[in-house]
């Protein structure tokens, strides 16, 4: 199964004249992070729908193995809190994610700190979300006039994967977690320096992890120490384990077992002071060789 590791966004200008050589446009800074790493995050999807065109842009400029994980908008998490949301999950899809083609990696739905665990809620939401692309491209045709540039057909009918990133200790609940695993969506494994709960458990077949920052929320890197830990457990998760911790919420109901490995996506959210993209090379290096490797001084 695949391990991938990436960086939460791209379109930073204190990235400039750091990560980003001198004299790099704007435009190749994409194609320049995809020559390091093999997935990103887009997280302007979040704010405010895309244009198709963009999408498809994005997809040109990166190699053909190269996978986007897409951030659903929040007018569905935040401003509509997951309620009466059908409407808004027809402008997301329609607005350009399927434009991806088969670079579309997982869909990731951050919920708000102040929501917490409502189980109906939950599944009402969980419910709603396509598991393939055809179904999306079935949900955005009710798209409405908001969408700048619809596309409503995908090319292949390819399966679709979503991960829920919470941020309420009331999730801490076995019941939340056995709703995701019926379901088939990942728990999202986040990092943030104790600013918001982490949870750890497996419920898919797709670990999907954020790190926003070691010891400082967006602002810290990640300590040579800190990189090895991730990327043993890393590796854990991909062989088909699933380690337990303090933070593991059901830890005497494990996931099914998966003799044949999960699939791991790691996205870097530590962009404030330019750790982000050092980090998610130096992390993909000692997931890849066992070893540590050399940081930025």
């Amino acid at each position: 199964m695949a391990v991938r590791i990436g960086t939460s966004g791209w379109i930073y200008p204190p990235w400039r004249r750091v990560f980003y050589p001198e004299g790099l446009v704007q435009r190749r800074e994409l194609t320049y992070l995809a020559e390091r790493l093999d997935t990103v995050e887009i997280n302007g999807s979040f704010y405010l729908l895309q244009r198709a065109s963009s999408y498809r842009t994005w997809a040109e400029r990166t190699p053909d193995d190269f996978v986007f994980a897409v951030k659903g908008g929040r007018f569905v998490t935040h401003m509509k809190k997951l309620r009466g949301v059908e409407e808004g999950l027809a402008n997301f899809f329609a607005s350009g994610p399927l434009a991806l083609g088969p670079k579309l990696g997982p869909v990731l739905w951050q919920l708000p700190p102040q929501l917490g665990y409502d189980a109906e809620r939950i599944e009402d939401f969980l419910a709603l979300l396509p598991r393939t692309t055809g179904e999306a491209a079935a949900m955005a045709a009710g798209h409405t006039d908001k969408v700048p540039e619809p596309c409503t057909e995908t090319e292949h009918d390819r399966p679709m994967r979503h991960a829920l990133e919470v941020r309420h200790a009331t999730y801490r609940d076995p019941g939340f977690v056995a709703q995701l695993r019926r379901h088939g969506v990942a728990l999202v494994v986040s990092d943030t320096a104790g600013t918001f709960p982490r949870l750890d458990d497996v419920t898919a077949d797709l670990v999907y992890v954020r790190l926003h920052g070691d010891t400082e929320l967006y602002a810290s890197g990640y300590t040579a120490g800190s990189l090895d830990r991730w990327a043993a457990l890393i590796r854990a998760w991909a062989a088909g384990d699933a380690p337990t911790s303090e933070d593991t919420v059901a830890p005497d109901d494990p996931p099914p077992a998966a003799p044949d490995g999960r699939d791991v996506v790691v996205y870097f959210d530590n962009d404030i002071k330019v750790h982000a993209p050092f980090d998610a090379m130096g992390l993909r290096e000692r997931v890849r060789s066992g070893a540590p490797a050399p940081r930025r001084s």
